[in-house]
């Protein structure tokens, strides 16, 4: 059974970079260097795109349309955490 729907790709789109982030963020506590690198966070959104075009070419249009919807809530929360960074 082929799942195409957008509720499977919203979660995976929020899924994937939420993990990468938590990961992010543990590298930048553990590693002096990293401390600033808030582009990491970019990187976490940037997974997303591997996963539209995954299934893009399965042909799951809905649950790349929903990727592509979290993917557009993930970097608004990036581009909000940005702008009130003290």
């Amino acid at each position: 059974m082929k799942k195409n729907n957008v509720w499977l790709g919203t979660f995976l789109g929020l899924l994937l970079p939420a993990t990468a982030a938590f990961f992010v963020g543990y590298l930048k506590k553990n590693i002096v260097i990293l401390g600033k690198a808030d582009l990491l966070y970019i990187g976490c959104v940037a997974i997303n795109l591997f996963l539209v075009r995954y299934y893009f070419k399965k042909n799951c249009e809905n649950t790349a349309r929903g990727i592509v919807g979290s993917t557009f809530i993930c970097a608004m929360i990036f581009f909000w955490y940005k702008m009130h960074q003290s």
